[in-house]
C-alpha cells in the first residue's frame, strides 16, 4: 500500500537520507562522486527544505509503502508552468508505481495552482529515468548543459507535458 502526502518537517533529514541512497544508485556513472556530494549538499540542506515548505510557491511530498519511506517529490510554480524539480524512489521501491503515484499528485497540484505546463530537467544518461517519463506523457523539448558552479554541469534532457 502506498500513501503520497506532504512532507512534514521532522521529515526533512530522512528526505535527504534518501536522496543520498537514491543518488548513489544511480548517479556514479553519470556525474563524479565530488559533483554528487556538491549538488547533495545544496539541494537537500535542511534550511533550503524549510524554506521551500514555507514558500506557498513550493510543495514537497513524500510516499511511504508499507508504512516505510520510499520516495519525494518537489515542484515549483515557475510563472504559469510548474517545474518538478526532484521526484526519486528508494531503488529497492522502483517499479511499484510509487513514482507514478507522486507524479500525479504533482500534476494535481499543478492543475490546482492554474499550471499550463509540467517541466523537468533529467540527466542524459539516465535513460531508465527518460523513459518514464516519457511514458507518462513528457517529451523532450530540448537537450542542454547547464552551469552550476564549482566547475559541474548538469548534461540534461529538458522534459515537457501539457496538463
Amino acid at each position: 500500500m502506498t500513501e503520497v502526502r506532504r512532507l512534514e518537517k521532522s521529515e526533512v533529514d530522512a528526505v535527504s537520507a534518501l536522496a543520498r541512497v537514491v543518488w548513489q544508485a544511480t548517479y556514479p556513472a553519470l556525474i563524479s562522486q565530488a559533483q554528487i556530494d556538491f549538488m547533495l549538499a545544496d539541494r537537500y540542506a535542511a534550511e533550503r527544505i524549510h524554506a521551500q515548505l514555507d514558500d506557498p510557491r513550493h510543495a514537497w511530498w513524500v510516499a511511504q509503502h508499507n508504512q516505510t519511506l520510499a520516495g519525494f517529490a518537489h515542484a515549483s510554480l515557475d510563472g504559469m508552468d510548474c517545474k518538478l524539480d526532484k521526484l526519486y524512489v528508494h531503488p529497492d521501491s522502483q517499479r511499484q508505481g510509487i513514482g507514478r503515484a507522486l507524479l500525479a499528485t504533482v500534476q494535481d497540484w499543478a492543475r490546482a495552482q492554474h499550471a499550463r505546463r509540467l517541466w523537468l530537467q533529467v540527466n542524459r544518461g539516465n535513460t531508465q529515468a527518460v523513459a518514464a517519463y516519457q511514458k507518462q506523457g513528457f517529451r523532450i523539448l530540448e537537450s542542454r548543459i547547464f552551469d552550476i558552479g564549482h566547475g559541474f554541469v548538469m548534461d540534461d534532457h529538458v522534459m515537457e507535458r501539457t496538463l
